[in-house]
């Protein structure tokens, strides 16, 4: 059985109350209103649209406080230009998921530098003395699809392993986390490992290239769900739906849809609700109680969503079953 993940709402509150050393919100007729930036890498990418909106819907729950958002466009350049942005524009603190750790990180400096509080989310930026970090463990994440790998197949498999942009520290931390399970391991053989760049048309392509020179593998591991789609639609093109274990990373509703179906073996949940949420609290907190997080890296526990647990994803709910019952409510009904 794969473990469980806590409520979302529980593990938000002893998330927030492990990030701060003290608590207290003032009412709202007290805050101070804020203006907050939220940048993101892409809104190419669903994830990021999604956290985008957790950001405005916990902005508006909490009061008083303007989000702006923030589009990287996939370029380090608009994003560096953003970043910049926030200083002549006088933002009260800023969250960002830096699409570089390194190319990014000169322009988180600079906001550094001008006192703006700044949280990275996600994705971490490398030698900047930021607020603080609120993310998913990725390199956990790496090891549960690794798991998962040797559990499917004990005696051994052959894997095509989709990495993520490079650069980036989710595809630098979860394939980390995926050869911290299976190096060492003479009947796991990674076959093809290459980069899908987080999109589905690149993991298309690599799939159809890595079939076209290769025996088909047990399995074909992404390091996230677009990456996977791509896959899946390059088996489906060689006849191979079915006969191949696809494993993703995201759990994004359609991911969480292709699960339930069958046509994904599985994917890594991060709650990037309790993530964004998470890290609108450090921030505002700072701003508003001067209260600095207990400490500076805060890592939420990633879990392996399968049809065993699916109930347990955070965007279940997002998901219309056939009929007017939601797939969370038809899943409780049947579970």
């Amino acid at each position: 059985m794969f473990k469980k993940i806590v409520n979302i709402a529980a593990l938000l509150v002893v998330v927030a109350s492990a990030f701060m050393v003290s608590s207290g919100t003032p009412t709202r007729a007290q805050a101070k209103k804020l203006k907050i930036a939220f940048s993101v890498p892409s809104l190419e990418f669903p994830f990021f649209v999604h956290m985008v909106k957790q950001a405005q819907d916990e902005a508006a729950r909490i009061g008083d406080i303007t989000i702006d958002i923030l589009d990287g466009q996939n370029k380090t350049d608009k994003q560096n230009a953003d970043l910049e942005s926030t200083v002549v524009n006088k933002y009260d603190g800023v969250v960002v998921s830096p699409l570089a750790s390194d190319a990014t990180a000169p322009a988180v400096q600079e906001v550094v530098d001008a006192k703006i509080p700044i949280v990275t989310i996600d994705r971490e930026v490398t030698g900047v003395n930021t607020l603080a970090h609120v993310g998913a463990d990725n390199v956990k994440g790496g090891e549960l699809q690794g798991q998962l790998i040797m559990k499917m197949f004990p005696k051994g498999a052959k894997i095509f392993n989709l990495q993520g942009q490079p650069g980036t520290s989710p595809a630098i931390a979860r394939n980390k986390g995926l050869h911290n399970a299976l190096d060492g391991k003479a009947d796991y053989k990674i076959v093809v490992e290459q980069t899908g760049n987080f999109k589905r048309e690149d993991g298309l392509k690599v799939v159809e290239a890595a079939l076209a020179a290769n025996e088909p593998p047990d399995v074909i591991v992404a390091a996230n769900d677009e990456m996977a789609f791509g896959a899946i639609e390059a088996l489906k093109a060689a006849n191979l739906t079915g006969k191949v274990a696809v494993i993703g990373f995201d759990a994004l509703p359609e991911a969480l849809l292709a699960v339930k179906n069958g046509t994904l073996t599985g994917t890594v949940e991060q709650q990037p609700g309790c993530q964004t949420r998470g890290a609108l609290k450090v921030i505002v907190d700072y701003l508003r109680n001067n209260t600095k997080p207990a400490q500076h890296d805060n890592y939420l526990t990633p879990i392996m969503i399968t049809k065993d647990n699916l109930k347990d994803a955070e965007r279940l709910g997002e998901i219309e079953a056939p009929g007017t019952a939601t797939m969370a409510a038809t899943i409780a009904a049947t579970s």
